[in-house]
Order: structure tokens, then sequence, then C-alpha cells
């Protein structure tokens, strides 16, 4: 007889995987290039600080307020789907129990397993299988914009922090060199830590991340470069 055994799967992650990604990633990558692009006009290193701050305060509410405004629109709508069809299960029970039975049917199953199916999960939990089987809604994946907009806020402002702890420990005249490096070095980081909790190829998740990381540092550094103004 076989043991039993746990599963493990990644797709209860996703919900606030991928704020925090996105979030994350969007911190260390506008705030370093957002340093890069001040410091190489030849501004102070107290500017390039306090432009790094103002811009992890907006970037951080403007992440947060995005991200919960997207995912509430979601929300809305799986709430709009659910009512309708509470109000379908109670006016026609007889055409919901046809539908979830083409739906199965749909899926390979018999029609006459279809049917014993349909009538068992309607018996058990009729919502539950409609807005599982029908609308695709799972506790899982359902929307929650609270949690996005919080870890989408906190990843934000730690992945912003790096580049500004970069500038910190920069020696004079090296903000944009050592800035450049630590934002590269933490961004290859945050794509093998991303695709680690995504089970996804770690090289290729840190190439992609820091390959946009570095062309962003760079257009920044370059339109600084062409201003070229002492602050």
């Amino acid at each position: 007889m076989r043991r039993w055994h746990l599963e493990t799967h990644r797709t209860d992650r996703v919900g606030w995987l991928r704020a925090a990604v996105l979030g994350a990633n969007d911190g260390i990558i506008s705030i370093a290039g957002l340093l890069v692009g001040v410091a190489a006009t030849g501004a102070s290193t107290a500017t390039v600080l306090g432009s790094g701050v103002a811009g992890i305060v907006a970037g951080a509410m403007s992440m947060a307020a995005g991200e919960y405004v997207s995912v509430q629109s979601q929300a809305d709508t799986e709430r709009a789907d659910i009512a309708k069809e509470t109000r379908e299960l109670a006016e026609e029970p007889e055409h919901e129990l046809q539908e979830l039975t083409h739906i199965y049917i749909k899926r390979g199953l018999m029609p006459e397993l279809a049917l014993q199916v349909a009538i068992q999960l309607t018996a058990h939990d009729a919502l539950g299988a409609h807005k599982r089987d029908e609308l695709g809604i799972t506790d899982t994946l359902s929307a929650r914009p609270l949690q996005a907009a919080l870890a989408s806020a906190a990843a934000f402002t730690a992945g912003a922090l790096l580049p500004i702890v970069a500038v910190l420990l920069a020696p004079a005249g090296r903000i944009e060199a050592v800035t450049f490096a630590v934002t590269l070095a933490a961004l290859l980081g945050s794509g093998v830590l991303a695709a680690w909790a995504g089970g996804a190829p770690k090289l290729r998740g840190a190439l992609r991340v820091g390959f946009w990381g570095a062309m962003a540092m760079g257009a920044a550094a370059l339109i600084g470069r062409l201003f070229d103004v002492q602050v």
C-alpha cells in the first residue's frame, strides 16, 4: 500500500507573488534609474538622495493605488458574475444543471457520467461548482485587492532601498558606477528569487530581469549626461 503524501503547488502564491515581483523589480529599476540619471548630471550626493527618497514615496503610493484599483476591478467583475449565477440558479435550476453537464461533456466525460457528476456537485454546492467550472473563479486565484496593494507597495519600497544604500556607501564621484553595479546584482538576485518561488528556470529569470534593468539604467544615464547640469 502506497504511503499518503502531501503535494505542494505554487499556484496559491500567484496573487501576492505577481504583485511582489512587479513591485520589487519596479522599485529597484525605477529608483536606480532615477538615481543614476540624476547622478549623471553632476548633482551632489544630497540631491541624488533627496530625489531617490521622493521617488520611493511617490512610487510606493502609485504602485499600491494602481494595484488596488486594478485588482478591485477584477474583484467587482467576479462579484457581479457570482451574483448573476446565484440568481440564475434560483430562477432556472434545470437550465443551470444542463449547462454544468455540457461543461463536463466538453472536458471528456460521457454524457451519462457528466450528468451524474453535475447532479452530485449541484446537490453538494451548486454555486461553488458553477464558480469553479463555469466562471473559472477559485479561492486560490480570486482577486484580493488589499493583499495585492500591500504586497506591491512593500516590495517596491524594499527593492528601492537597495540603490539608496548603494548611494550612501558609494565614494564621492562614483555614485553612478556603484549604483549601477549594486542594482544589477540586486536585479539578478531578484530574478533568481522570483523564478524559484514560481518554479521557473532561475538563470532565465535572472537574465531577463537583469537585461531590462541594465537597459533602463543605461537610458537614464544617457539622458542625465545629455543635460549635464550641475545641481
